[in-house]
């Protein structure tokens, strides 16, 4: 279960949503959510009808996706046959390489210490085939299961049909049928289970397949994703350099080397690493990253001014290497005959060179967030970082103030115009007569992720007497039935 933000109280109920035909659905539950009967597919309303305190977070499947892929590569230290399966298991083949961990107990404890390790609860099996080790996993049993060859039937003839990997549709139709367990389905006749699902060709719909593969009587090899090797571009000297001039030399040769391997290969560089091999067989390093996918071999250099002269050459450098780090995909780009296309690569330049002089951290992008709600609509990531995944546009129909604050600061109101905008307010200790308004603009709350009895916000563009400009909401009006006397808050400046 994935939610950003960090750890989360195991006693409170949390959920993670995904759209669903008819609004948002239940992605996924934490054990005290679980433990109230809230389960995948459920609506989100209904389940905040029940729990009204119910923590609802947006569900990232891709994500996840890409994690489990990851995690995948990470597990190769115990066999060389990994394969990420959906988004919440990791399939090996440790055939002859169990030993090498001191047998299969050995080696099942030594991933539950890693995972724990990464903060991961796993569930482990070992078995002779891929869906017996998959059923046993998934069958909410022991955290770690062992099972030979000789108690492959006994061991999975308990557990639920849906543990052979079926579709829900194809799990409820055996039901209906008395077939209910494993063990159950595999005392059917084999002729008649054949006849009924001979004509459905997905394997997640066929149980007699997937009986099958779980059973050992037909193969079901692993196919790890291929592990591309890195980019890099390397260089070997018939003499040793030992300037800066000559290590500048073999980066200009070196970008210029690797800029062809990207294109060939139609991806840009988000990251760099150059290395210098001295003859005494020490490497120096040095790394860059740039805001946005590029393989221009004259920007690349650039990004490593004041760099180089950090490293010390010693007696010499006879290697050099620069290699792609983090890599985006990157097709061909036309100019326009406006130019602005080029005019905006310059920025982005300017933007990579003052990252790499004064920091990553020292060069900041506004992003966007999804939210509608001002304090968490936008926030500030490194320039030069990966784009944030709930970056996107939000239309709201006001215009954000000059200056907006963190956290919203409590204002109290003297006089105020019945469901209208205040008429005299004071804040910070000061007492401001307003002399113009413009408003409404409500701001709904968002339900999805906030309790149902947060009440909506009315803000307003106020101009006191000697000019100054503010950004006030009223919280939740006197007859929402959501509470007391509305309060008021100060959120902006606009001068």
């Amino acid at each position: 279960m994935r939610k950003s933000g960090g750890d989360w109280p195991q006693d409170r109920p949390l959920v993670l949503a995904a759209e669903g035909t008819h609004g948002p659905v239940i992605h996924d539950v934490n054990p005290a959510a679980a433990a109230l009967g809230m389960a995948r597919g459920g609506r989100i309303t209904d389940m905040r009808a029940l729990v009204p305190d119910l923590a609802v977070e947006d569900a990232d499947p891709d994500a996840d996706t890409a994690d489990l892929a990851r995690l995948a590569g990470w597990a190769q230290r115990w066999c060389p046959w990994t394969q990420a399966d959906g988004a919440d298991a990791l399939l090996l083949d440790t055939t002859g390489s169990a030993h090498l961990h001191g047998g299969e107990a050995s080696m099942l404890g030594d991933m539950a210490r890693r995972f724990a390790s990464a903060g991961l609860n796993i569930h482990l099996a070992a078995a002779p085939t891929v869906g017996a080790a998959w059923a046993l996993s998934h069958s909410g049993g022991d955290a770690h299961t062992i099972c030979h060859a000789d108690q492959l039937a006994d061991m999975l003839a308990p557990l639920p049909v849906g543990t052979l990997r079926l579709d829900a549709e194809t799990v409820q139709l055996l039901r209906r049928l008395g077939l209910k367990t494993i063990g159950a389905l595999a005392a059917v006749p084999r002729p008649a289970l054949v006849r009924r699902f001979r004509k459905v060709e997905q394997t997640c719909r066929n149980p007699v397949t997937r009986l099958d593969q779980a059973m050992g009587r037909r193969a079901e090899p692993l196919v790890p994703a291929r592990q591309r090797p890195p980019l890099r571009s390397i260089r070997r000297l018939a003499e040793p350099l030992g300037d800066l001039a000559g290590l500048m030399r073999i980066l200009q040769d070196l970008a210029a080397d690797l800029s062809v391997l990207m294109d060939e290969n139609h991806i840009g560089a988000r990251s760099l690493r150059y290395t210098a091999f001295r003859v005494d067989g020490r490497a120096l390093n040095a790394e860059v990253a740039t805001s946005r996918a590029s393989r221009d071999p004259a920007h690349m250099v650039r990004l490593f001014d004041g760099k180089l002269d950090r490293l010390d050459p010693g007696f010499g450098v006879d290697g050099a290497a620069l290699e792609v780090l983090r890599a985006e995909p990157l097709g061909a780009i036309q100019d326009d005959l406006s130019g602005e296309g080029r005019d905006q690569m310059a920025f982005v330049a300017l933007i990579d060179r003052l990252s790499a002089r004064l920091g990553e951290d020292a060069v900041f992008q506004s992003v966007t967030l999804g939210s509608h709600v001002p304090e968490r609509g936008e926030a500030f990531f490194a320039a030069a970082a990966t784009p944030h995944p709930d970056a996107r546009s939000v239309n709201r129909q006001g215009r954000a103030p000059l200056r907006l604050l963190n956290t919203p600061e409590r204002a109290e109101v003297v006089h105020a115009v019945p469901e209208g905008p205040p008429a005299r307010f004071r804040w910070r200790r000061q007492l401001h007569d307003v002399a113009r308004a413009q408003g409404p603009e409500r701001i709904a709350p968002e339900w999805w992720r906030e309790p149902g009895r947060t009440r909506l916000r009315d803000y307003y563009r106020v101009e006191d007497r000697e000019g100054r400009r503010f950004w006030l909401y009223r919280e939740g009006l006197a007859s929402d039935d959501r509470g007391g006397t509305p309060r008021w808050f100060v959120h902006g400046l606009d001068a």
